[in-house]
């Protein structure tokens, strides 16, 4: 999945009216709904590590919880920041339940051998933006993933993710020196 590629712009009036209109049981208003922002909230939770391997299922989960809370939406109030904290909670509390389940598994004690590469690469390999990403802390890794990926605008993350704007800033401004550390780092191996 390429960074570069930012999601289609959808007009903001446009989901808030799908919104108010879902609030009111509208089903035609609802899958559009769906249509437009699932694709937002999956890329979400395939950029978090913590939350890859399950986010079809947090996908799901989202919207159940979007469902169950349609009428705690203010009309008129911007829609992707109310659906992004939903998503961001319905993550954390996924994150928490898997790390009290994967303490309570038993470690295997040999790992099976994996067969070694027999050629190198014959070109130098562009870095994976999902190893880059993991430099991160996840806090910032948000941050960016919500800014560059998603499209969305520092208010908007802000918003979705209960902290002021300019903690924001500041989170995208440390993790943008980051990156570029591990990109300068990358480029000199």
């Amino acid at each position: 999945m390429a960074i570069g590629s930012a999601p289609e712009p959808v007009p903001v009036d446009a989901l808030e009216s799908l919104m108010a209109r879902y609030q009111q049981s509208d089903h035609h208003a609802a899958t559009a709904l769906i249509e437009r922002v699932s694709p937002l909230l999956h890329r979400y939770f395939l950029f978090q590590i913590s939350n890859r391997r399950y986010a079809e299922d947090l996908l799901q989960e989202t919207w159940m919880r979007i469902h169950k809370a349609r009428h705690t939406y203010r009309t008129g109030e911007p829609v992707l920041p109310w659906i992004f904290a939903i998503a961001r909670h319905t993550g954390l509390d996924n994150y928490r339940k898997t790390r009290r389940l994967e303490s309570r598994e038993r470690q295997v004690e040999v790992l099976p051998e994996h067969p070694a590469t027999r050629f190198a690469p014959a070109e130098p390999v562009t870095p994976d933006m999902d190893a880059i990403l993991q430099a991160l802390p996840d806090t910032q890794r948000e941050v960016v993933v919500m800014l560059k990926v998603l499209g969305m605008t520092i208010d908007e993350v802000a918003r979705a993710t209960s902290s002021s704007a300019g903690s924001v800033k500041q989170k995208a401004h440390r993790a943008y020196e980051k990156l570029r550390e591990v990109l300068v780092g990358a480029s000199r191996k």
